[in-house]
Parts: C-alpha cells; structure tokens; sequence
C-alpha cells in the first residue's frame, strides 16, 4: 500500500507499507482522501516540532470515508464521509478523567507520535471520527486547523469590545481570528509578512494590522491603536521564541496571554513584566472532540467560509517535490492541500 513517509528531518520517501488488518471492536477502516498540511507537518519536516517522533507517515488533518467497522460500532457506517480527530487519549489519566482529553499524559497524535493519513487506508478508533454527508472532504480535512483556533480561543475567553492581539496570521493564527471575531472582540493581527495581513483585510475586513519589524515600533503602533491601553487578550500562534518571550509586553494590566504556538526552545521574559500586571498566561494544545462537531455545524451553515483558506494544492505524487516549497512564506501558502485520492 502507498505511503509518504518522512524519514528525518527534510527526508520524505515514497514508500509501500502493509495494508491495515480488519477493524477490530471499535474500530474503523478509513481511506483517505485530502489531508491538509498543518504548521505541525512543517515542524517536523524541519525538525522543529518537539513532539515529532521519526520516522513517520504524517496527516492528521484529513478528510476520510469509512470503509468497514468493526465489532460494536455504531455511530459510522460504511461510505460516512467523516473528519479525524487525531488525538488518540488513554480516557483514564488526570486531564482525561477531568475533561481534557486534548492534553492526555500518554497522548498519540496520528501523523506525529504514530503513523497518520498519509496513505492509502489506516484503521482508527471510531469514536474519533465526526460525521458531516454535506461537506467536501476538503473541508473536513480543515475541521482540526479549525479546532486549534476554537479552543485558543476559549482557553482567552474574550467578549465583546474587548482588545485581542493575534500574532501570527498563518493556519493556526487564522483558525483563531475565525472564532475569536465570533465574539465580537476587536482584532489586531501582527506578522512579518504583509500578504498574510493583506489576507486578514480581505478576507475578513481586519483594519487594525502590524507589520512586525521591530519590539519597539510594535509596541508604539499598538499602543496607539488601543489608546496605550495595550491588550486584553494576546494570542502567540508564530511558534518563534523571540515573539513569544516578547509577547507579554502587549498585554494589558489583568490581562491574558495564550500561546498556541509551540517552540523547542526556552521561552523567557523578566518576571516583572508578568508579576506587575498580574498577567495570566496559558497554554493550548490541540482541540477537545465537541470543538469538531461545532465547526462542522459552522462550516455547513455558512458562519466559517473555508474557500479562501486553500491556496496551494498537490497531488499525492507530487509532494516530495512541492513540500519543501510550501514552507517558504514568499510561495504566499495559506492552506496547502494533499490530494490522496478522488
């Protein structure tokens, strides 16, 4: 059976693995047709991604129709075009047993602990397949990006009027943007690169954008968007240390920070600078499973448009080739596509 395999870092490999075995109880067999590539699959490709064990088929973002089901499932059928929610959790640890599943103490996320959709079928439990017979599978492979944004998003809790800073305007950064102007907060969105901010103006009206050249012109065009108030709620998505040790400056007095981007390195900043604001920081990791039933509703009403999401779109026996060209932010990528099968 056909695979993509990333052997090592910047080392992916066509390659033939065994075909998966009968489902067993709970089971189901998936053949995949678009998996999209996420910041995850870009840091480990560049290996940067702390969590990336190798050698793995990645694809986590997929959209799948079920082929077989095994003994006791009920909830899918055979021809069900479902979204994967990739986060296969033990249901017994602490953050399981609290509600958490998304951060589990011995998580396996498909397509970066172990092997994902990359291929050409693989069996997955059931219980984490989310059913929609109206969306393409274009836009189920979209419903995890989204999924990241949507429980940022809650992890920041904004409301209406408030001042939110997003940094970072690339898939992660965006997936929070499309829940967090559900709120009716007011967004400013800081990158390096002007297209992604042109995207963010037109695509979903953002006035307020920066053009991140420095710490200290930031702070001042900030400053003067908000009145010298700063941020309520800043969100990191960039993944970049620099930007997360320096996104506390941006927040408010009482205010919050989430990082939902993430680094191998250290993150670091003067304790004062968190203490004198009584500043609260969390962390956001990966989405909970009613986070992927939402958006399919979201998507399917009409709320979330994900047609200008995909910008770039390979075929399968072409990704090898295009991959390492999809990281380049000049190739303008929003969303890159994988067209597995029809």
């Amino acid at each position: 059976m056909r695979a993509i395999r990333l052997e090592e870092p910047r080392h992916f490999e066509y390659v033939e693995i065994d075909p998966p075995c009968p489902p067993g109880p709970g089971q189901a067999l998936v053949q995949t047709h678009r998996m999209g590539i996420c910041g995850t699959d870009y840091s480990g490709y560049l290996g940067k991604m702390p969590f990336f064990r190798y050698p793995r088929v990645p694809g986590h973002e997929l959209g799948v129709t079920v082929l077989e089901t095994g003994p006791g499932v009920t909830a899918v059928v055979p021809g069900d075009r479902c979204s994967v929610e990739p986060y296969m959790n033990c249901g017994s640890c602490f953050a399981c047993r609290r509600g958490s599943p998304n951060c589990c103490e011995s998580l396996n996320v498909i397509g970066v602990m172990i092997d994902g959709g990359l291929c050409e079928r693989f069996l997955v439990r059931a219980d984490k397949l989310h059913v929609s017979q109206e969306l393409t599978f274009e836009q189920l492979a979209l419903v995890e990006t989204l999924g990241i944004g949507c429980h940022a998003t809650d992890r920041g809790q904004p409301g209406e009027g408030d001042d939110v800073l997003i940094i970072g305007a690339g898939p992660i950064g965006l997936a929070t943007l499309e829940f967090t102007r559900l709120t009716g907060a007011r967004i400013t969105v800081m990158d390096r690169v002007e297209s992604r901010l042109e995207f963010c103006r037109r695509r979903y009206g953002i006035e307020n954008t920066v053009v991140f050249e420095n710490p200290e012109s930031a702070a001042e065009q900030l400053g003067a968007i908000t009145g010298g108030d700063l941020y309520s709620l800043v969100t990191d998505a960039t993944g970049s240390p620099a930007s997360m040790s320096g996104a506390l400056e941006y927040v408010a007095h009482t205010g919050t920070l989430v990082y939902v981007g993430i680094t191998t390195d250290r993150v670091s900043f003067p304790h004062p600078s968190l203490h004198r604001r009584e500043m609260t920081v969390k962390g956001s990791r990966n989405a909970l499973p009613g986070d992927f039933g939402r958006i399919i509703r979201l998507i399917e009403d009409g709320t979330i448009d994900t047609g200008p999401w995909i910008t770039h779109r390979t075929p399968f026996n072409d990704v090898v080739a295009q991959f390492e060209g999809f990281t380049r932010p000049e190739t303008g990528v929003i969303k890159a596509m994988i067209e597995v099968a029809e």
